[in-house]
């Protein structure tokens, strides 16, 4: 059975920390106050802002080390990383989960952070929160319910999702342990010691900012690695700022999806609110959801 980390309560501490690529602090403040205003301590850790002149948020060493030192802080409740970018991959086999394994705590995040999530669900069988990170709070967006949904994961609750239909959705139903995260990232994975395996689970996949011509690639390395062809379930999530090529690819993201899964009886969701916009809800990497696909609407819940 998959471990779960405990949940928060008043007076627990969160840590923050950018384990990949660089945010400014002041892009982080409103996060900081919020979860104080939920009742969090906030400790920040020191790759949050600081003066890393690159791309990263600090060097290899500095970004593990912060990271390494929330891991291991008995005091720290869950770790939230500020947000993703890219960088994680380069650190990931030098983490120590000697003391997390002992004492499992919520690990948050997405996009980038979808490698930490794979590697913690299949090598330590252990959940974590894919979910909002700290830019979502800004301009008032700690007020809608996806950043509200981190709040209620972190309490404890129960989650039940509801979204609209969409054309190319399949019917039916599917209960499995939930993983997926980035497309991008989960191709990256692919025969790595953090790469999942899907038989019998639900799949959800996003991205942003990706070509036509690459989606379908990664696509087509799923499907030939065997990791679309008996699972329980797919959510296909926001594809979102996409771009083309001067000679267009032919078909937009979601025709492209559809067409490559088109041989598999399992049901399907389509434009399921996980992504790289506001519209992202908080998920359990390696709980066990129902799925329910209906001419009506759709339900994802524990």
């Amino acid at each position: 059975m998959i471990k779960v980390p405990p949940s928060l309560k008043k007076g627990d501490t969160i840590g923050l920390v950018c384990p990949a690529g660089y945010m400014p602090l002041e892009k982080v403040e409103t996060c900081i106050n919020q979860l104080q205003e939920w009742g969090y301590i906030v400790k920040v850790g020191k790759t949050v802002g600081g003066d890393s002149p690159t791309y990263f948020s600090g060097t290899d060493k500095e970004r593990l080390e912060d990271f390494q030192q929330m891991l291991d802080d008995k005091e720290v409740h869950a770790v939230l990383c500020a947000r993703g970018g890219y960088g994680m991959g380069r650190i990931i086999d030098d983490i120590n989960f000697k003391q997390f394994k002992k004492h499992p705590k919520w690990i948050i995040g997405y996009s980038d952070i979808t490698v930490l999530h794979c590697h913690l669900y299949t090598n330590y069988y252990i959940s974590s929160l894919h979910s909002p990170m700290a830019g979502a709070f800004n301009e008032e967006g700690y007020k809608n319910e996806f950043v509200l949904s981190l709040k209620n994961a972190l309490e404890g609750k129960k989650i039940k999702y509801d979204c609209p239909v969409h054309e190319f959705n399949k019917k039916g139903e599917a209960t499995g342990e939930l993983v997926g995260g980035n497309l991008a990232l989960l191709a990256h994975l692919t025969g790595s010691c953090s790469d999942i395996k899907t038989k019998g689970r639900i799949l959800f996949i996003e991205d942003v900012g990706e070509y036509s011509y690459n989606i379908d690639r990664m696509f087509y390395q799923l499907k030939r690695s065997g990791k679309l062809s008996k699972l329980a379930g797919l959510i296909i999530g926001g594809f979102t700022d996409m771009k083309d090529t001067e000679r267009p690819f032919g078909k937009p993201v979601f025709e492209i999806i559809r067409d490559i899964i088109k041989e598999y009886d399992y049901p399907v969701c389509f434009d399921f609110p996980v992504s790289h916009t506001d519209r992202n809800y908080a998920l359990k990497i390696g709980v066990r959801y129902k799925l329910k696909v209906t001419g009506r609407k759709v339900c994802l819940e524990e």
